[in-house]
């Protein structure tokens, strides 16, 4: 679905401080062709480069969604984490923002197998038959609850490995990249000047700490999924 402007406005971007990158002597190399200039020892984002790619992704995902087709969305930092989930509610996505579990992707089977434990408890919780356990029981089996909703609540009605997965921090998601790898599953990624823009297939360069950064990026994507949605209905 090839839109002529997704909105991307170099002023607002400057705003919420999608161009300030990491300190200078921190930075991968592979980042130069990103990166405008250095300014107080800080990386200053090349934006226009931002607006190609964000656009680009922006293309790809409203393309997706009209096809039907299902995203992921992960974010685990503090920073990132009550954003990634409103962002991903908002627009229908499934989410990760608490904490990476190795093999979430590649071992999915068992993943399943957790996902279903989770509903049956979630089952037993509303119909009452906590109540009808004896204490201990009940204790240990909310404790499991507890755990299982705070992990895997944003992938609870995920049924299939995502058609594409949205990373927000490379370097802290590092192992969900790595599973994407392997699985062949295309990814879009915040990259900022410490991270390697070969790893993703769309490397979006932009500041990966900063909330209003965070959320100005994140807030294209997620529109850009649910236009693609509203698209397809019109089609039908």
């Amino acid at each position: 679905m090839k839109q002529k402007s997704w909105n991307i406005n170099l002023e607002e971007m400057m705003e919420a401080g999608v161009h300030f990158g990491h300190q200078a002597r921190k930075w991968n190399p592979k980042m130069a062709s990103y990166i405008f200039t250095e300014r107080k020892g800080i990386h200053i984002l090349n934006l226009t480069q931002t607006a190609r790619f964000l656009s680009e992704a922006c293309d790809l995902v409203a393309t997706a969604s009209s096809k039907g087709k299902q995203f992921l969305i992960v974010g685990t930092k503090y920073q990132a984490a009550d954003l990634v989930a409103s962002a991903s509610i908002k627009a229908r996505c499934h989410y990760v923002n608490q904490k990476w579990l190795g093999g979430m992707l590649t071992n999915w089977s068992t993943i399943e197998k957790r996902l279903q434990r989770f509903k049956d408890l979630e089952n037993k919780e509303k119909t009452g038959v906590f109540n009808q356990l004896p204490k201990k029981e009940a204790a240990t089996l909310k404790r499991q609850l507890t755990q299982l909703q705070k992990y895997l609540n944003g992938i609870k009605y995920m049924t299939s490995l995502p058609d594409i997965v949205i990373i927000i921090d490379q370097q802290k998601e590092i192992t969900a990249i790595q599973e994407c790898i392997t699985l062949g599953i295309p990814t879009i990624c915040l990259v900022d000047t410490d991270c390697d823009p070969d790893l993703t297939d769309i490397p979006i360069p932009a500041n990966d700490d900063a909330r209003a950064s965070i959320r100005w990026i994140l807030n294209k994507l997620t529109l850009a999924i649910s236009v693609g949605r509203y698209n397809s209905i019109k089609i039908e």
